[in-house]
């Protein structure tokens, strides 16, 4: 899983799969999901990200995970 934030356009992706997004539902106004071509959930796009949550702070709790890669 990826999380990527885009400030120019303050736009948050979660990228939830390798595998390409071939359909997308705006499920509320500026959140996006993307499915793959089997039906799977592989991403979700959140147009004006800071209006919508809190990007101060990114907790992770319990994921089990043999790397970890930090940028900012």
């Amino acid at each position: 899983m990826k999380i990527k934030y885009y400030k120019d356009t303050d736009t948050l992706y979660i990228d939830l799969s390798s595998k390409t997004s071939v359909r997308s539902d705006e499920i509320a106004e500026g959140i996006v999901i993307d499915y793959d071509k089997d039906g799977n959930l592989v991403g979700i796009d959140i147009d004006n990200a800071t209006k919508k949550m809190d990007l101060s702070e990114l907790v992770l709790s319990k994921i089990p995970f043999n790397t970890q890669k930090i940028s900012a």
